[in-house]
């Protein structure tokens, strides 16, 4: 197994910056479905985890989240530096996922022996990422499922947790999001974030339908629960629904065997302009990228925002037609229309109005995969950052 770092779970540009200069993040570090390591490496002693839901090895967990800092010059992609994550003591941030709870989900994760690796309280599956005009950064992290904050030198200064019951959330910590987002399916917590210009609000999106209140609702629910949040105080001050095409319509996935609802992800958003975001929607093979108007009359009810409502959002989210708002949403590109694309486009950033830059996650390699970054035109400005 040759390991490679990885750079594709998220991509943001900061204001002020160079042209061509791009902030990146990776995900938590190396990791394998049993299944993956069997067929492609032969450890079969490893057989016995299989009947283990949701298990993955780390073959190196000393491998954690990292920045990078890339300089775009026409086709050349230049790694200028990275930042490997800090705890506030100083410590290296690891991958490891959090204790689990009565009301939260947590992966089981073993080494290349078979034996299991202790939960962290304090690791981090990294994904979406903004960039600060302070020098600091937001991050996007699907274990906790948090928002985290980190200085210009990828130190966690704060973290934005859901306190659910049997949490490991320590008591002096403030609980800074709803409890409902403990409901995220296990390894799809938030994976899309972005900012407006003003730095003001945050906004982000879950990367699948919540298991809420169970995970056959997750795989039956068309919708992605997307939030506006104050970036001061956590609170959500708007929720939208974002509808997922229907699966069929993922030409490239289809072809190569089942997809199913459960498949389509929401890796990555964008600020375009006021109240206008661009939503990356994917499979693994095909990628569409949507512009979304955050309109006033899309907004959800509040009770959807109360984890105790029922039915749940991502119940009455099953049936053929929605009783809630929903977001309208306009094509601006798929990769079906272009073969040559790669696939798992996990980030995107804003080169110029009529540029973006599109990256693959690699998985640090695990499986053989390389990173690849891709320049998409646009006919139309998309609009720039204010």
């Amino acid at each position: 197994m040759t390991l490679r770092y990885g750079f594709g779970s998220g991509l943001a540009t900061r204001a002020g910056d160079a042209p061509g200069h791009v902030r990146a993040i990776g995900d938590r570090g190396p990791n394998i479905k049993v299944r993956d390591l069997i067929s492609q490496y032969g450890l079969n002693q490893l057989t016995p985890l299989l009947s283990v839901s949701g298990a993955k090895i780390m073959p190196r967990p000393d491998i954690g989240p990292t920045l990078a800092e890339l300089r775009v010059e026409g086709n050349v992609v230049t790694l200028v530096r990275m930042v490997p994550l800090t705890t506030a003591s100083g410590h290296p941030v690891s991958g490891l996922a959090n204790p689990g709870s009565e009301d939260l989900m947590s992966e089981p994760v073993f080494d290349l022996a078979g034996a299991p690796i202790a939960a962290d309280p304090d690791g981090l599956d990294t994904e979406g990422l903004v960039a600060l005009s302070d020098g600091g950064f937001w991050v996007g992290d699907e274990f906790g499922p948090s928002l985290v904050r980190l200085d210009a030198d990828g130190m966690v200064i704060r973290r934005l947790l859901p306190r659910t019951s049997g949490t490991s959330l320590p008591a002096d910590v403030p609980a800074d999001l709803l409890p409902i987002a403990a409901k995220r399916q296990l390894n799809r917590g938030f994976e899309a974030l972005t900012i407006s210009a003003d730095e003001r609000w945050l906004f982000l999106a879950f990367q699948s339908p919540l298991a809420h209140p169970d995970e056959e609702a997750h795989e039956q629910a068309r919708h992605v629960r997307l939030w506006r949040m104050d970036a001061d105080t956590g609170r959500v001050a708007a929720q939208y629904a974002y509808p997922l095409d229907p699966p069929g319509s993922f030409a490239r996935d289809c072809a190569l065997g089942t997809f199913e609802r459960r498949d389509i992800k929401v890796s990555e958003l964008l600020w375009v302009g006021p109240d206008t975001l661009l939503v990356l929607e994917r499979g693994s093979a095909t990628t569409k990228i949507y512009r979304c108007a955050l309109a006033p009359e899309a907004v959800l009810a509040d009770g959807h925002l109360d984890a105790a409502s029922r039915p749940t959002l991502e119940e009455l989210s099953a049936a053929d037609e929605p009783v809630f708002p929903v977001l309208a949403k306009t094509l601006v590109f798929t990769s079906d229309d272009f073969p040559e694309l790669g696939a798992d486009m996990e980030g995107m950033a804003l080169l110029s109005p009529t540029e973006l830059l599109l990256v693959s996650d690699n998985d640090f390699g695990v499986t053989g995969a390389t990173t690849q970054f891709w320049r998409v035109r646009l006919a139309t400005p998309l609009g720039a950052r204010a």
